[in-house]
């Protein structure tokens, strides 16, 4: 059994991986198989030989993010500067698993470190600035189709204003109140959502774009100093875009953070939205996954101490 983070969580080892992969796409059988350390939280992911990955969701339902790649990815990924995974084949439900899952291209790289507030800037995260911009302003160009714009599995809290969000990430701040070795100054914290909600956009979406929804350190891949593939498109949705600039508190240092804004046009009040929600994403992060996951407790606590950080600075 994989590690446990949800309630409700399915049972997947590595046996039940084989019999799927066995029963349904034998000319794998003679592949290796191997539970990968590093896995998401929405699926279990298990290296299928040298070349491919299979992924497999963790909850009941998850099989809409898995469909949604198939679906929609071809039609994205081929109008980004970076690679992105290649959906092989779709496995069926079956040996007493009961969603779909995926066998997808594995992808060469090495997932980027968050940056604290103390951390020194870097050539490196200059370039990852841009590449990560040229990203966001490729998804954001695509046309968003009529079939897009009405499918209801394309709709995602992410993609709603912050003033719609305010009840959740408030709650998430009182929860975090509760987690004793937190070292955060949640007062603070409760500042900067309160202020953002003051801001033109936070109640009001703009039209619609395509936005991925989770440009974090988990789930880009870099090759040397660049990146070279995005991963798990599986909140790929439409609505208000500016979530996706949440990375900039995470990967990037100050420096960094302005080549990004720069190179995005961002005004101030859409660089103030996506600072209020990558600080609401870190805040949600903690009581939901504080122990279990705990790389991305690590990277959420440098993304929302980075804000704490930006927002003093802009207050000196």
């Amino acid at each position: 059994m994989v590690n446990r983070l949800h309630d409700d969580e399915i049972q997947i080892d590595i046996d039940l991986v084989r019999k799927l992969v066995d029963t349904q796409f034998p000319q794998y059988a003679t592949l290796t198989l191997s539970r990968l350390e590093a896995t998401g939280s929405t699926n279990v992911l298990f290296r299928l030989g040298a070349s491919l990955l299979v992924r497999l969701p963790r909850q009941s339902g998850g099989s809409a993010g898995i469909e949604k790649e198939q679906g929609w990815l071809p039609k994205i990924g081929r109008h980004l500067p970076v690679a992105v995974p290649e959906v092989v084949a779709l496995g069926e439900p079956g040996c007493g698993f009961d969603e779909r899952w995926s066998i997808v291209r594995w992808l060469e790289g090495e997932l980027p470190k968050a940056c604290t507030p103390i951390d020194p800037p870097t050539r490196g995260r200059l370039t990852l600035a841009s590449d990560l911009a040229d990203v966001i302003l490729a998804i954001r160009a695509i046309d968003v189709p009529e079939a897009a714009a009405t499918d209801p599995a394309l709709r995602c809290y992410r993609g709603l204003s912050l003033a719609e969000f305010d009840k959740q990430a408030k709650d998430n701040i009182r929860k975090c109140r509760a987690i004793k070795d937190l070292d955060l100054d949640l007062d603070a914290a409760l500042d900067i959502w309160t202020n953002a909600l003051e801001v033109p956009g936070a109640h009001k979406v703009s039209p619609d774009r395509w936005y991925h929804s989770d440009l974090l350190a988990e789930n880009l891949l870099l090759t040397g100093d660049r990146l070279s593939a995005v991963l798990d498109f599986g909140g790929l949705a439409i609505g208000d875009p500016t979530v996706d600039l949440v990375g900039a508190w995470e990967v990037l240092d100050t420096p960094a953070r302005e080549v990004f804004r720069t190179r995005l046009r961002v005004d101030d009040a859409q660089w103030l939205r996506g600072r209020a929600w990558a600080l609401a994403i870190a805040l949600m992060t903690f009581p939901y996954y504080g122990t279990t996951m705990p790389r991305r407790r690590r990277d959420r606590l440098a993304m929302a101490r980075n804000v704490l950080t930006d927002a003093t600075r802009d207050c000196s």
